[in-house]
């Protein structure tokens, strides 16, 4: 009797029974369920595309193929140290450590003077700011095909504007001389980069309080004084995260030089990635062309666990701001000492500029402290030497767009014969009909359409369940899981393009939309995901559990609530995500190599053949691939312009 009631008792069976639910959940979380089935996708594609291929990439850099008995060779780490006694290499390292530091240095300086004018009272300051953001929508192709175009020795546009103004006394060569290619691919890497600069720099220059400025100006700061020791301070973070993120991306360059260069001429302009790319897909030597891919890792490393340390603390929001720039005070110290250094000529100008206007005050009105100008007399003055300055800046920024649209409406006799080279005479639409009706145009239009749409949908959908799961799910890897998101955000697609080859070669997939559609969710996904995550946080999470209280799944609050309120975000995260995926020049140039499957930008590229440039044609579709960018960008800036400043680096 005593034996069947224990046995049959329920409360002893249920006791037993909730035990193992009651560990699991205590060991990974009260969520775990529906969390790990909500970042599955993201941990599936970040561990087979992107971690893996990093390791396999690890590797092959310690292998190498004999070409006599077609077998892979374990050499160690044999192709490291042949790197630093090999001349190509040594070459390429010093191109790209020039190319990265003169294009950081003028962008930087570029683009905080822009934000500093456009931040002041300016007339149509918007069309101004929205003028320099151009460069950034536009196409990495378009801006290479461009350039290229200007840079032309014969047919371009740089060399007559020079000789006209008698700066030069014949045609340069600016891409095919080896003294002047590395400074001509760095000025249009400046061209392109200068919006993300001015657009992150003036949200900071936003954040700092103007009152600041007030006091200081009553305590007598000057100008350089003021910036040195409010606006710098005040910016630090932003200036950091701006500084890294643009190194990692400049550091890694590869589709911009490829397209106009090509490396040359003479190794000139082949930065270390094209010359990683030549050893393991021209050459087929892919460990050697992993050994030069990973041989920047460390460098890649430390930058990224700089970047993930800012990152991840919203600084301003908090009110913190850690001195030194969180490198200790002894740094923070000698930093703050070499600025003191850097400025102190820039201070002593300003103040022989006060001592000279105060003498001019005193013998035009005969007083030191009398203005010469009346106060609506300075604002005008200001606001035009303001406008001086931003005017070359301006014409530099559209002189690219100009010059493609002139060129595109020009027969090729007006082009080839130099005949009005700065307006078509007469204008005609041959260049459109020619590329619309004797190219694949409209198939590489085809392509990019679909691959880019279908590679959007998919990025998006795995990065807000991702972002949701980490934002409102206790599970536990959450917080080595948003690390890894930020990792794979910053990881250059350079370290992992020649294991991906490789991988998708295994498959089966190169040569097939497959191979974009598996890849270009390596690089939309983690930026997706880091920019809703920033959103997400920002949603009230009382909303969701006022309608589980009432009955809800955690899915239905996910789609029916968050989903909706989340949709600025979603569509910020959709249009930067096609944009990227309908720019993409690498994965699409290694893994493509049938007509019918090339997207536009290799499309483009493949129209050059040899010295043959048909100029009228490239422009012509050099325009066409902007136009859907610029749609997208016109319809919808503030949303990805908001993604980019909030939710990219607050995230």
């Amino acid at each position: 009797m005593d034996k069947r009631i224990t046995l049959d008792m329920p409360v002893s069976g249920t006791t037993t029974a909730a035990r193992p639910r009651f560990k699991l959940k205590n060991i990974f979380g009260r969520d775990w369920k529906i969390a790990y089935l909500f970042v599955l996708p993201m941990v599936v594609l970040m561990a087979g595309l992107i971690f893996w291929p990093f390791i396999s990439a690890i590797l092959m850099s310690m292998t190498t193929f004999n070409f006599n008995t077609g077998d892979t060779v374990q050499v160690g780490l044999r192709n490291y140290q042949r790197l630093y006694t090999n001349s190509d290499y040594l070459l390429s390292l010093s191109n790209t450590i020039n190319f990265t530091f003169w294009s950081l240095s003028i962008k930087f300086v570029t683009g905080m003077t822009i934000a500093m004018i456009l931040h002041s009272k300016l007339p149509w300051r918007n069309l101004m700011s929205a003028i320099m953001l151009l460069p950034w929508i536009v196409p990495e192709i378009v801006t290479a095909l461009a350039w290229k175009s200007i840079y032309d020795p014969l047919f371009g546009g740089l060399n007559p504007i020079l000789q006209g103004a008698g700066l030069i006394d014949k045609p340069l060569g600016w891409l095919s001389d080896s003294n002047l290619a590395l400074g001509s691919v760095i000025a249009v890497n400046v061209w392109k980069g200068i919006p993300f600069f001015t657009l992150l720099l003036l949200a900071g220059l936003k954040a700092i309080d103007t009152e600041l400025y007030e006091s200081a100006e009553v305590d007598g700061a000057n100008a350089v004084q003021r910036f040195r020791y409010i606006t710098l301070p005040g910016m630090r973070y932003v200036i950091l995260v701006v500084l890294l993120l643009s190194f990692i991306s400049t550091f890694n360059q590869f589709g911009l030089i490829f397209l106009m260069t090509g490396g040359g001429p003479s190794g000139a302009t082949r930065l270390y990635s094209i010359l990683a790319y030549e050893k393991a897909i021209g050459s087929l030597q892919y460990g050697p062309g992993s050994a030069i891919a990973l041989s920047v890792a460390p460098l890649m490393a430390f930058l990224i666990y700089l970047l993930s340390k800012y990152m991840r603390h919203d600084e301003r929001a908090a009110g913190v701001q850690k001195p030194g720039l969180g490198i200790g005070k002894f740094f923070g110290r000698l930093f703050s000492f070499v600025l003191d250094i850097f400025f102190w000529p820039f201070d002593m100008l300003n103040r022989g500029i006060e001592v000279l206007g105060r003498s001019l005050r005193k013998r035009m009105t005969g007083s030191v402290e009398k203005p010469v100008f009346k106060p609506q007399g300075r604002e005008r003055m200001g606001i035009g030497i303001r406008i001086l300055i931003l005017l070359p800046i301006m014409v530099f920024v559209l002189f690219p767009f100009y010059w493609v649209l002139i060129t595109s409406f020009k027969t090729t006799s007006q082009i080839s014969q130099r005949q009005s080279i700065f307006w078509p005479s007469p204008p005609t639409l041959n260049q459109y009909q020619e590329l619309i009706f004797g190219s694949p145009f409209l198939v590489w239009l085809g392509n990019s359409i679909l691959v880019a749409a279908l590679s959007t949908v998919i990025s998006v959908a795995i990065a807000a369940l991702a972002a949701y799961a980490l934002t409102r799910l206790k599970f536990l890897g959450a917080g080595l899981l948003t690390t890894a998101i930020l990792i794979t955000y910053l990881l250059p697609g350079t370290l992992i393009f020649i294991p991906l080859y490789q991988t998708l070669s295994d498959l089966g997939l190169i040569n097939s939309y497959g191979a974009l559609l598996t890849t270009y969710p390596t690089f939309l996904v983690p930026f997706a995901t880091w920019v809703l995550i920033g959103y997400f946080r920002s949603i009230p999470v009382e909303l969701e559990e006022a309608a589980m209280i009432d009955g809800a799944s955690r899915l239905y609050a996910f789609i029916r609530i968050t989903l909706p309120l989340a949709a600025p975000a979603l569509l910020s995260v959709a249009l930067f995500a096609f944009t990227n995926a309908w720019n993409e020049f690498l994965f699409a140039f290694v893994f493509i190599t049938s007509e019918s499957l090339r997207t536009l930008p290799i499309g483009l590229q493949s129209m050059v053949v040899g010295d043959i440039l048909p100029w009228g044609e490239l422009m012509a579709a050099s325009l066409l691939t902007a136009i859907p960018v610029a749609i997208l960008y016109m319809y919808a800036q503030r949303f990805l312009v908001g993604g980019l400043t909030v939710g990219a680096v607050k995230g």
